[in-house]
């Protein structure tokens, strides 16, 4: 028997909420805390990877040829600064995929069958969804051990949030029984304005433990880090974007002693 990384999956369908910004910024905190850190970028946008530094025309393989031609994920790792971090990347090719899985066997399982092999060589295998419910973000939250929902503080915040949460449920019920809520993430919070402080409120009354302590700020350095190809803890360690992230990572790692950090398989 062995033990085998928590994979969590960052997904909210609505676009513009810190998605791919917390994909990015959890896993640079994670491997700075040493912890074996693989970010899975299955949003055809291919932002994680470019703000981790790569460049799309050196690509040496993407997620698109492990869910539709079945190369193994291990051949598909691109390294990262960060030395406990590694990614597997995305290109706009991606967006077909979407319409070519739907011939495919097992078209809902592809990426838990492709990062099965790798279960035990991370701690945390994190996965950026597309901000859509199709089948990439199904086939994430089929792989996923639990989904992390960021949700912008601003008024339109929770809309759509029912359909994801249902969306889990559904997934729950038939394809992934394990599958649970990791929290919300508030993100974008700007403290003079009154909406997002009665969203904060309004989300945290009604999910209570489910929504993180921490509070991701809009943040200046946050946006910027993207176009340098840097995580925020490469490009403004002393920012409070910086500070979020890097409390979010510790409130992740905190719930190992609260529950199992791992799966246990044969």
């Amino acid at each position: 028997m062995g033990y085998v990384g928590r994979i969590i999956c960052i997904s909210n369908q609505k676009g513009g909420v810190g998605k791919t910004t917390t994909a990015i910024n959890l896993a640079a905190s994670l491997a700075s805390a040493e912890r074996r850190t693989l970010l899975v970028d299955m949003d055809p946008q291919g932002n994680a990877g470019s703000g981790l530094g790569l460049k799309r025309d050196a690509l040496q393989g993407t997620i698109y040829e492990a869910l539709l031609n079945g190369r193994p994920m291990k051949e598909l790792l691109h390294p990262t600064e960060l030395r406990y971090l590694q990614v597997v990347p995305a290109t706009p090719d991606l967006t077909g995929a979407e319409v070519e899985l739907v011939s495919q066997e097992r078209r809902e399982f592809r990426l838990r069958d492709a990062l099965r092999p790798l279960a035990r060589e991370y701690d945390y295998i994190l996965i950026d969804c597309p901000p859509s419910l199709g089948l990439l973000t199904l086939n994430s939250l089929v792989a996923a051990d639990s989904v992390l929902i960021p949700l912008q503080c601003e008024y339109y915040a929770l809309e759509g949030l029912s359909q994801l949460t249902h969306t889990v449920d559904l997934v729950r019920q038939g394809l992934n029984p394990e599958l649970k809520m990791e929290g919300i993430l508030l993100t974008m919070f700007d403290g003079r304005a009154n909406i997002a402080n009665q969203v904060v409120d309004e989300v945290r009354g009604y999910f209570k433990e489910q929504v993180f302590g921490v509070v991701v700020p809009r943040n200046v350095r946050l946006a910027e880090c993207p176009s340098f190809g840097k995580p925020i803890i490469l490009y403004d360690i002393k920012s409070k974007g910086c500070e979020s992230y890097l409390a979010l990572g510790r409130e992740i790692m905190n719930r190992e002693g609260r529950k199992p950090p791992a799966r246990r398989v044969a």
